[in-house]
């Protein structure tokens, strides 16, 4: 017997029944879970689903009510994360958890170092480390450099020598690629295939489901803290997978496109823009309309957003706002005039993580308007972007990242935007999140807010946008109407068919 292509083995974890809650809360019941040697086994389901509990338990931080763990055919119960470490299982968490002043070496075997005569070994730690490394086909990173030279992607790879330096035969992901670049999301994807070979199990969490069927082998789906299905790959479409997670189609989650001809008037008008990233940037935002900006990652879709919103001004060519041209030099300039950006970068860019759900929400509107606008109904426009909180006074790192991403959606609304720009609106959020932000978008666009949105997951930027506007080499390939094909949109963004474009 064999899934797609792997001769199936024993699993070297199986989990049976298993149940957990927290203050009389069910948040898991009777699911089941098998992890076998060399296959990438997908877990996915919305946020709420019990993905990250079943996580935690299987990585020693949660004991469950109901239910047995089993390790190669024996039963155990693990009683500390450091316990199943111990066993051979270890966690690659989002958020990275490394020392940015300490080497490579120092943080893969932080508080394991080992000791010679009294003292670290320095040398061995850097020679395990580096066999790691070799072992994982990674040359171009050495165990003296400190961790905060590194880009994302390699500070990813230290977190999986970290992990496997602990003889992991479990390794579980979660939202691996969520600080990625495109570019470095293919390198994530060669690691992977390499820890698959040497027989590693590896739990995937996402909810790129592009990354989902790239990757992995079997996919579990979970739903309100139960199982609904475990199935080969190969067995699904992406459209059935969100049936499963959600309770409806793909195509069910776009709401619908403003109808060609029926867009306002032009909002925002860009000729021969250009900076020392982009040149002769040309294009016509709509009142009412929701405009895609795709492109390979470097092609300069966040640097157009930033020269719009003022961080790194345009230098040449003119820009116009409701047919009056402006310049715009700095980021309050541009919300001063009605143009709001959302950056792709939630936490690092957009939310003042220990502060509360309100402070967050007015920020912008505080700082650039003081008292010269109405009293906002803070409720209401909460409300307005379906914020699932505690309320008003709970900090937004407490939130989930869906609910995270709302509470920056709600501080640009909070300043009435004429233009929005949204720079990978539903990155690291889940379907039924997504969902939300879509609805909020479109509800916009029909009260009359221009909409750029720029985005790498193309069924999103497809389903969503009434045009869509290809970069290559930082100017526009060309322009596509609504419902194009990814071939086209690539062959734009390739650069190939740019001059006929």
């Amino acid at each position: 017997m064999s899934v797609t292509g792997l001769t199936v083995e024993a699993p070297v974890v199986r989990m049976r029944g298993i149940g957990k809650q927290f203050l009389g809360n069910t948040v898991l019941r009777d699911v089941d879970l098998d992890l076998r040697p060399g296959e990438v086994h997908a877990l996915v389901g919305e946020n709420g689903a019990g993905k990250s509990t079943l996580m935690k338990i299987l990585a020693g931080v949660h004991r469950p009510d109901t239910g047995t763990v089993e390790l190669a055919g024996s039963e155990t119960a693990f009683t500390s994360p450091r316990h199943a470490q111990t066993a051979g299982i270890s966690i690659v968490h989002q958020e990275f958890n490394l020392l940015g002043e300490r080497t490579v070496a120092e943080n893969v075997y932080l508080g394991r170092e080992p000791v010679r005569r009294g003292q670290v070994d320095r040398k061995r730690m850097e020679s395990d480390t580096a066999a790691l490394l070799e072992g994982l086909g990674e040359h171009g990173i050495s165990p003296r450099t400190p961790i905060r030279l590194l880009p994302v992607a390699q500070r990813q790879v230290v977190e999986i020598v970290k992990a496997l330096s602990t003889d992991a035969r479990v390794l579980a992901m979660d939202e691996p690629t969520a600080a990625l670049a495109d570019h470095e999301v293919e390198l994530l994807y060669g690691l992977v295939r390499r820890l698959r070979e040497r027989g590693i199990a590896i739990l995937y969490v996402s909810h790129r489901l592009r990354e989902v069927f790239d990757l992995s082998q079997r996919i579990t789906v979970l739903k309100d803290g139960e199982l609904v299905t475990c199935v080969p790959t190969a067995e699904l479409t992406p459209d059935q997978l969100v049936r499963h997670m959600v309770g409806r189609p793909l195509d069910a989650l776009f709401p619908d496109r403003t109808v060609a001809g029926e867009s306002g008037p032009a909002r925002l008008t860009l000729r021969a823009a250009g900076n020392a990233r982009l040149r002769g940037i040309s294009m016509e935002l709509r009142a009412g309309e929701i405009v895609g900006l795709a492109g390979l990652q470097g092609a300069g879709r966040s640097a157009v957003a930033r020269a719009l919103s003022g961080v790194d001004p345009f230098t040449t060519g003119t820009l116009e706002l409701d047919g009056r041209t402006l310049t715009i030099t700095s980021p309050r300039a541009a919300v001063r005039h009605g143009i709001a950006h959302v950056t792709e970068d939630r936490k690092g860019d957009g939310l003042a993580l220990r502060q509360s759900v309100r402070d967050n929400a007015l920020l912008v509107r505080r700082a650039v308007f003081g008292r010269r606008l109405a009293p906002l109904d803070l409720g209401a426009l909460l409300r307005s972007v379906t914020l699932v909180s505690r309320g008003p006074d709970q900090e937004v790192r407490y939130l989930s990242g869906g609910n995270q991403q709302k509470v920056v959606l709600a501080k640009w609304l909070a300043v009435e935007p004429r233009v929005l720009i949204v720079d990978e609106p539903t990155r690291g959020i889940d379907v039924g999140a997504k969902k939300a932000v879509y609805d909020l978008l479109r509800g916009l666009a029909r009260d009359g807010v221009a909409i750029l949105m720029i985005s790498s997951e193309l069924p999103e930027l497809i389903g969503m946008s009434d045009r869509v506007l290809v970069m290559h080499d930082g100017r526009i390939a060309g322009e596509l109407p609504a419902g194009p094909t990814e071939e086209a949109v690539m062959t734009l963004a390739t650069g190939h068919g740019l001059e006929a474009a």
